[in-house]
């Protein structure tokens, strides 16, 4: 099983959306940092957030198997072996980028 490098690309907070859904003062994920970097294989990492790990660990779990092709037959990404993602929370989702990789 190969290690999947996840980066954290950007972290957002939809202002208009957040206004009128979310609680007051509502600001991007606390949890994640844009920047952050993880190796995993199957398992979600410490102090990765669960939601965030349920809306990505397929792809995950794919890349750690060894998936290094297209996904969705090339309509998606460009690169072999990467799959941009998010988390599933719609007023600030964060967004990461996985990679096979060779270790």
């Amino acid at each position: 099983m190969k290690k999947v490098k996840i980066t954290v690309l950007k972290t957002t907070l939809d202002k208009e959306l957040a206004r009128e859904y979310g609680v007051e003062g509502l600001t991007a994920c606390p949890v994640i940092q844009e920047g952050q970097v993880f190796y995993v294989d199957y398992a979600k990492p410490d102090g990765f957030c669960d939601g965030a790990w349920n809306a990505i660990h397929q792809y995950v779990f794919a890349l750690a198997h060894g998936a290094n092709e297209l996904f969705y037959n090339g309509s998606w990404i460009k690169n072999p072996g990467v799959a941009i993602c998010s988390c599933n929370d719609g007023l600030r989702p964060v967004i990461f980028k996985l990679e096979s990789t060779d270790q």
